[in-house]
Order: C-alpha cells, then structure tokens, then sequence
C-alpha cells in the first residue's frame, strides 16, 4: 500500500498538469490540420501523421476510430499506421509523468522511440501496400469545414472551459480506470513477485524483453497507466530497456487493434504494423540496455523516491495534488454514470414542449424516422466523439445520441440503415439492430 502510494504522490502534479495541456490541445488546435497533410503515399505523410500523433493524449481504444477518420478523409495507409503506432505510446500527459516517475531519460527515449517506430512501420506499409487513398466526398469535407468553422468562433473562455471539461472530465473517464488498474498491478508486482524471480532474466535482456511483450502485446495499457507497471518491474531487476519495451508495445497495440486494423486496412498491413511493433520496440530497448549509461535511467527513479521520503514539503504539495486528483477522477465517474454529458433541454432558455426536441440548445420539431444501432467496440469518449463526428458528417442525419454504456447509437433523420451501419463500420466497429 505504502508503495502505490508513494507511485500516485510522485505522478499526481504531473498528471493534473498533464490533463489541462491535452485538453487546451483539443479545444484549440482545428482538427483539420490533422488530416490535411496526411493524403500522399509518401515519406513525408507519414512524418507529419507521426509528428502530430506523438503529443496527442489518446489511448490504444480512442487511437482506433481516430485513425479510422482520418483513413476516411484520404489519409494514406502509412500514415494511418504510423498514427496507430505513435499515438497511444505517448501524449503530452504521458510524458510529462513519464518525466515525474521515471526521469528525464525516460521522458524522451519514450517519444523517440515512438518517432522511428512508427516512421518505420509507415514507410514500409507505404512501400507495400501503396494505394489511392479515399479522398473526401463534398458533403464531408463542407459539413467538417462547418464543423470547424463554428468551433473556431468560439470565444476564448468558452474554449477555456471545454480545455477543462476535456481534460479533467473526458480524459479521466477514459484513462482514469487504466490508471488505477496499472497502479494497482504494480503495487502487487512490488508486494507479491519474490525477487529472485527476474533474476533469471537480469543477463539476458533479449529473453526478459520477449516476455514482456509476450504479455503486453494482447494487453489493453494506456501510455500512463503503464508508467507504474514498468518502474515495478525494473525495481524488481529487470533492466531499463525491457521497461522502455512495456512502456511502447502495451499501450500501441492490443488484441482490439489487431480485430480492426486487420478488417479495415487488410492482413498484409496489420502485419506490417505488428512486425513494426515489435522490431522496433526491442531495437530501443537494447539500444538503451547496451549503448547508453545504465545509470541515465535508474538514478531519477532513486533520486525521486529519496525527495518523496525526506522532504516534507515536497511530500505534502504532492499529497494536496493526489487529493485533488482523486476528488476530480471521482467527479469525473459519477458524471459518466449518471449520463453527465447528456443534453439537458432544462439548463437552457429554450421552452421545449412534448412536441419538440431540444438540439444545438434550441427547440426543433422532431424527425419522424428515429434509428437505434448497438455498436460493439466503443470503450471511450474518443470513441463516442468520432461516431458522433462521423454519423453528423452524413447530410441526412440531424441528430446523433450515443451511450457508452449502453452501447447504442440513436440517429435520427432520413437516411438508411444500410448507409448508418456502413459509416460506423468504416471507423473500425462492429454494428447490429
């Protein structure tokens, strides 16, 4: 208990501070700037879907209908890949707690590794697997430009508050649950493995590094809740590469990424992108364990561990942040449960009656066709937003009411069942009745 404790006072400041920059980057970078460079089959896609995947705060579940969107915009395959790969390894959040827990070696081996992982496995999908990438319909491209249009005359306090919903509401509903699982599992890694049980691994970093991704690779982590689970295990002698080698291959990859990729972009990609993977992320890992100081990346963690029990202050500035951490993930669940992100007619000025619906904070009269699909797979508000985005993007629909835990998505308008079901298809997930 004293260990996970410890691990949550050294992450919380970083966490919370890491929570406000995601969500300041998705209230006020248009996220069309995202997909406009990404159309060509070349080298230079897939470095800017690297470049803009590295910092974005997304996990290996929102990762997927993300670059799902952006394949359905034109985005090549390898620049699809490469934003599958680069993604959830990393985020802003991540690397900045990847800096409070583990150091400033850490904090950037971890991005870039991400950058030639996913530069190499882009380029070789590319060479592959080169095709015309789908390119916007018009319907699309105006509704999205609308979209973001309306978005980008939203007044800076207004945007403010969607920064802080964003980040302290959405993201923690994401990730919040992950967070705690990795906290927990590595308390008891700490608590339960007996020492000499990685021993057997300590010389042998190649065979402590194919265990690990043995385990991680069908696993869901996120890019911070994997932090704790690879301090746990280089506290128990394994070495800082095999660390770096959970910290890439957990969070880029697990058994719902391979059902899609493999569905949406073909067998020969999403082996591709496996083998990317897992070539890439053993090559940084021994290039850390047999080219750089051992020292770089196990001093910080003793150095941090020394601050956090010696100095009061220090100690008590991080519990005030963990507190305020807690409170807020506590927030967060019961907005999430109780349906806090639902549209409620009552809290604007608009008199909805029985005979109308209250949308876009104003009363409409109701579409007489009203569909509801179950979709398998959405795990995330990411997930939620992309179905949303893309269902809207459809000019026959005018209102979309999606419920994670619920799994089901209420479209109403004109429009068949067949072109929904398609549409939803198309990010990745599975859709029935």
């Amino acid at each position: 208990m004293y260990e996970m404790l410890n691990l949550i006072n050294a992450m919380s400041p970083y966490l919370l501070l890491g929570f406000f920059l995601a969500g300041v980057m998705h209230a006020f970078v248009p996220q069309t700037l995202y997909s406009r460079y990404l159309t060509q089959d070349n080298f230079s896609s897939v470095f800017w879907a690297t470049l803009f995947g590295i910092p974005l705060p997304l996990c290996s579940c929102g990762v997927i209908p993300t670059a799902m969107s952006l394949r359905r915009e034109g985005a090549s395959k390898g620049a699809t890949v490469s934003f599958l790969i680069a993604t959830p390894q990393t985020g802003i959040d991540s690397i900045i707690a990847t800096y409070s827990l583990m150091g400033l070696p850490f904090a950037i081996a971890r991005p870039l590794a991400a950058l030639v992982t996913a530069l190499m496995g882009g380029w070789v999908v590319n060479k592959a697997a080169s095709d015309k990438a789908k390119q916007v319909t018009p319907d699309t491209a105006n509704k999205a430009a609308s979209m973001i249009a309306n978005k980008g005359k939203q007044s800076f306090g207004a945007k403010l508050l969607a920064a802080l919903r964003y980040g302290y509401v959405d993201m923690m509903q994401d990730i919040g649950k992950y967070l705690i699982i990795g906290l927990v599992v590595a308390g008891i890694i700490t608590v339960a493995v007996p020492e000499s049980f990685f021993t057997l691994f300590a010389d042998n970093s190649l065979l402590s590094m194919l265990m690990v991704l043995l385990f991680a690779l069908p696993m869901y982590l996120c890019a911070t809740g994997s932090i704790p689970i690879a301090v746990a295990l280089m506290l128990k002698g394994l070495s800082p590469g095999t660390a770096l080698v959970l910290l890439m291959a957990g969070p880029a990859v697990n058994f719902a990424s391979v059902l899609v990729v493999g569905r949406v972009l073909g067998k020969k990609t999403l082996a591709l992108y496996l083998l990317s993977i897992i070539v890439g992320s053993v090559l940084c890992g021994l290039a850390i364990d047999y080219w750089l100081p051992r020292e770089w990346f196990v001093m910080p963690w003793a150095q941090m561990q020394h601050i956090t029990t010696h100095a009061h202050g220090y100690w008590s500035f991080n519990s005030l942040c963990t507190i305020v951490m807690m409170a807020l993930l506590v927030y967060a669940f019961v907005m999430k449960y109780r349906g806090g992100h639902q549209h409620d007619c009552q809290s604007h000025a608009c008199d909805c009656t029985s005979h109308t619906v209250c949308h876009d904070d104003a009363c409409v009269a109701p579409v007489s066709l009203q569909q509801t699909l179950k979709v398998e797979g959405m795990r995330c508000n990411h997930c939620k937003a992309n179905v949303e985005k893309a269902l809207r993007s459809l000019p026959e629909v005018e209102q979309v009411e999606v419920s994670l835990e619920e799994k089901k998505v209420v479209i109403t308008g004109a429009v068949s069942i067949d072109k929904l079901k398609q549409t939803i298809q198309s990010l990745g997930y599975t859709v029935s009745n």
